[in-house]
């Protein structure tokens, strides 16, 4: 206890010196101090210090010198610490003077120490020298030290770690610079190139200019060398023309001379020939003689051409002249002379004809009578065996009152028919292009083609616009323009049956499907299409029109559906061929419907207008050739449809034909008409043989509209 005293009144004497007045400033940092400025000194101890070091026991000498010892390592850490400090801190003072303050700082303890062994030596002799040294720090002092240091500590920390962010940023402004000076670099030598560039292109456009110019002063000096050679070739071909010309007018001359002389002969060669020819016709015909005695005198007058050119000279163009005249009149003399004994021959050869003419009308006087006789005998015999002569009373009225439709028809559009002016006549043309073009375009390639034409004629049948020719075309652009167009539209579908479909059977069928497709959306055009169909082949009604009094043989003919004209009426071959393409488009027409109409609407013309005729046909008296050929047409085309509409009754209805009226149509039938005969009597062998009727070739499946 006495010992602790004496340390505190120790160091209360150190404290009071002036030495041990050390004080600690904490903003030494801010102001650029060292920390080491106030410990450079040497500390002493007073010459009052041996006193109290005698006082201490060895004990108290012990514990001081642990102290000493711990204070000595403190020191020495502190002195590293700060040097370490120095070196790293952000003060203010310059690098130098801390690197030069840095070493001194670990020997201060040591000094201080040899200094207290000093004084110890003066003041107290009797000391020992082994003495330790003693440590004058207290365990407050201690603390402050330990605080002292733990601060250091944490500014050194500091100091690193803004030196640390005083070098990234600098890094970073370095690197930033050194990318915007690299930017700056690229960006200088992209312009230095594009300068070069610009000069180079510069150069070479100029060059290309002198080159161009230089190109062109040659051409231009070639197109004057050519110019100039070209006058001179001209100048040189102009007097080689003048030479050919003048040669070339000196042989025409000659030529001209040579080819008189020729034509001269020729000439004379002629008029002796005709003059030859009024001799013989003239003989024993006094009113021909004067022909005669001219021909002679222009004969004479061309010998004495002639003599001239014995000389060697070429007749002149008057010396022609004369003998083209002299010829002229001489054909003149000869046409006369021929038109004189034409007359002649001609009323002899119409006395002729009248004698002919009037023979052939007793001829026909007579066959019409045999014809009165053969057809009042068919009736007698038809009332005998119970079939008709002609159609039902119901079926000719319909007969009839589609005609008259249609003659009212035609009727309506008599004013655009007739017309005079040019826009009318114009516009006319192209409704009958309009609705005959697509008709003619019908064709079994695609389903979608089909259906493009029905839009095309439906379009033009509801009034709508439609292309044809390259303009828009539509029936309500004249009043009269619906009615032309049915009409035109109906004959057109007929005229196709009766060429295309008597050429190609398999064209029936869509044809059919359009005009079924037209007569279901617009009826009056199926209405007229029958009358064109009845009118051209009274057949398909079935209708035979009698001969009525006083009716000539060609108009009958033309009833009966033969073409006449200038040449003749036509052959029996090509007839039945017509009516067999109308037949069997008729056939196809009651059994097809269009497939995308309304599938609820009843049909226009069915399958039972095709039992009707069918069954009418077999109730009239057959007739050589035609009845065969359209009964085999029309059962070829329909008999599958009707097979499955009408089944059992429809077999009945056949083998009534073949046992009851095919030997009539074997009767009425010479031997050279029997081709027709033996195809029908075959397919009804066929059918009823395996009762089945094979479907008509070219029929349209349900593929076919889908391509």
């Amino acid at each position: 206890m006495p010992a602790e005293n004496l340390r505190w009144e120790t160091l209360q004497a150190l404290k009071n010196s002036p030495k041990g007045k050390i004080t600690y400033d904490p903003h030494w940092s801010d102001r650029g101090e060292d920390i080491l400025s106030g410990c450079k000194d040497v500390l002493s101890l007073s010459s009052r210090s041996g006193v109290i070091l005698e006082r201490l026991g060895s004990s108290a000498l012990q514990k001081s010198s642990v102290l000493s010892c711990s204070s000595r390592g403190s020191c020495t850490r502190l002195s590293g610490d700060n040097s370490a400090s120095a070196s790293s801190s952000g003060s203010t003072c310059d690098l130098p003077a801390r690197h030069s303050a840095l070493p001194a700082a670990p020997s201060s303890c040591t000094e201080r120490e040899q200094a207290v062994g000093e004084e110890a030596k003066d003041g107290v002799p009797d000391v020992p020298t082994s003495l330790p040294s003693i440590s004058l720090l207290s365990p407050r002092a201690m603390e402050t030290a330990g605080r002292i240091i733990k601060f250091e500590e944490e500014q050194r920390v500091k100091a690193k770690t803004a030196l640390k962010l005083r070098q990234e940023v600098h890094e970073k402004l370095v690197a930033v610079v050194a990318s915007s000076e690299s930017e700056q670099l690229k960006r200088f030598e992209e312009f230095m190139e594009l300068k070069q560039r610009q000069e180079f292109q510069s150069m070479r456009d100029m060059m290309d200019r002198e080159t161009k110019e230089s190109i062109g002063r040659q051409e231009k000096l070639k197109e004057e060398q050519r110019h100039r050679m070209k006058i001179i070739n001209l100048r040189l071909r102009e007097a080689e023309q003048q030479r050919l010309r003048e040669a070339e007018l000196e042989r025409q001359r000659q030529a001209d001379g040579r080819e008189r002389l020729r034509n001269l002969n020729t000439i004379q060669e002629e008029i002796l020939q005709l003059n030859q020819l009024l001799e013989p016709s003239t003989r024993g015909r006094t009113e021909l003689g004067a022909y005669c005695t001219r021909g002679n005198q222009l004969c004479s007058q061309l010998s004495e051409v002639v003599r001239k050119t014995a000389e060697g000279e070429f007749p002149s163009v008057d010396d022609m002249t004369g003998a083209e005249r002299a010829l002229h009149e001489m054909r003149a003399l000869i046409r006369l002379m021929q038109e004189d004994v034409a007359k002649a021959q001609e009323k002899k050869k119409k006395d002729e004809e009248d004698e002919e003419q009037r023979r052939k009308q007793k001829e026909l006087q007579a066959q019409q009578e045999a014809q009165k006789k053969a057809a009042e005998s068919a009736k007698e015999k038809a009332k005998r065996k119970g079939l008709q002569s002609s159609a039902e009373d119901g079926t000719l009225r319909w007969f009839k009152e589609l005609q008259e439709s249609a003659a009212r028809c035609a009727l309506s559009f008599e004013q655009l028919n007739a017309a005079k002016d040019a826009q009318t006549k114009k516009l006319k043309l192209e409704l009958q292009k309009a609705s005959s073009i697509p008709v003619s375009q019908i064709s079994s390639n695609s389903g979608s083609q089909l259906r493009e034409i029905f839009d095309k004629i439906d379009k033009l049948l509801s009034g709508r616009s439609v292309v044809s020719g390259g303009r828009n075309i539509s029936t309500s652009q004249h009043p009269q323009g619906l009615d032309f167009v049915s009409y035109k539209l109906a004959e057109k579908f007929v005229k196709q049956g009766e060429e295309e479909v008597a050429s190609h059977h398999e064209a029936a069928f869509p044809i059919a499907v359009v005009a079924s497709g037209v007569w279901e959306l617009h009826p009056r055009v199926g209405e007229l299409l029958l009358a064109h169909l009845h009118k051209k082949c009274p057949y398909s009604v079935p209708h035979y029109p009698p001969m009525k009094d006083g009716t000539p043989v060609e108009e009958y003919q033309r009833i009966l559906g033969y073409r006449v004209d200038d040449s003749g009426v036509e052959g029996q071959d090509s007839f039945l061929k017509r009516m067999s393409g109308m037949i069997r488009l008729y056939a196809a027409v009651i059994q097809l419907r269009w497939p995308y109409g309304s599938k609820q609407a009843a049909a226009p013309h069915g399958l039972n207008h095709g039992w009707r005729w069918l069954a009418q046909m077999l109730n009239m008296e057959p007739l050589a050739d035609i009845t065969a050929t359209l009964l085999f047409d029309f059962l070829e085309v329909c008999g599958n449809a009707l097979m499955k509409q009408y089944q059992t009754q429809f077999w009945k209805l056949l083998v009534l034909l073949k046992e009851e009226y095919f030997p009539r149509i074997e009767a009425v039938t010479s031997s050279g008409q029997m081709g027709s005969v033996i195809r029908l009597k075959q397919f009804l062998q066929t059918s009823l043989q395996s009762r089945q009727i094979r479907p008509p070739k070219g029929q349209l499946s349900s593929m076919f509209w889908g391509s």
